[in-house]
């Protein structure tokens, strides 16, 4: 009686393992970690120039959420100077956003918007055949000089292997098909540089890329000058 007892508990313990076997290989993976073009890098951030009036107010980190064509990089200064931006490259925008103090204003600028600050810090890139690890992803080396200023160069990689092969196509790197890792950008007149370092491949809630309820609109222009007045 014990032998058939065991018997019929061992069917069962392998009937069981085979059930949930079948159920897991049958789940979407992307309901447990995301797409391919989804998830979220952390980067450290440094003002690139230190006698620039604005580098009190450069963040120190920097989260870059993105997810199909679209991206969201949150950057923070002590807590108290928030600053975002939001990308969408199907609808050809980009919201800058400020939290600070009692103010919490954004601006949406579209393509025509962006061609004049796009312009004002226009690169030429050299691609290489130069690449290497970096937070787990394989990246590509670029040589990067500033046209309006060839004496400032630098050296940009980025990966090809989460996709979002367009999310550049509103800034000075359009060229590049895919996702920047370690880079300079300027926008609003601070300059920045962003080293990743660290990806989570997770999914991404679509209300993550929306503009807050509570930011007022405000133009570009009265977006330049606010940051102007920090200075």
């Amino acid at each position: 009686m014990m032998y058939k007892c065991f018997g019929i508990f061992y069917s069962i313990f392998w009937i069981g393992l085979l059930v949930l076997t079948n159920a897991l290989s049958s789940c979407d993976p992307s309901a447990i970690m995301g797409s391919r073009e989804e998830g979220e890098i952390e980067f450290e951030t440094k003002g690139v120039d230190e006698t620039d009036p604005l580098y009190g107010f450069m963040p120190s980190t920097a989260s870059l959420k993105f997810k199909g064509d679209k991206f969201i990089i949150e950057m923070s200064t002590m807590g108290m100077f928030n600053t975002s931006i939001i990308g969408n490259s199907k609808e050809k925008t980009m919201v800058q956003t400020v939290k600070f103090l009692d103010i919490q204003q954004a601006c949406i600028q579209t393509e025509k918007d962006l061609k004049e600050e796009n312009d004002d810090y226009a690169l030429k890139l050299e691609e290489t055949k130069e690449t290497k690890k970096i937070i787990g992803l394989k990246c590509h080396k670029v040589n990067v000089t500033r046209i309006k200023d060839p004496k400032s160069t630098w050296e940009v990689w980025y990966t090809k292997e989460l996709g979002m092969e367009h999310c550049n196509e509103l800034t000075p790197y359009a060229p590049l098909k895919g996702v920047l890792i370690d880079y300079r950008i300027k926008k609003m007149g601070m300059e920045l540089h962003f080293t990743a370092k660290s990806y989570r491949n997770y999914q991404i809630p679509d209300n993550a890329f929306d503009i807050h309820a509570a930011m007022k609109i405000v133009s570009p222009e009265e977006m330049k000058n606010f940051f102007k007045k920090l200075q």
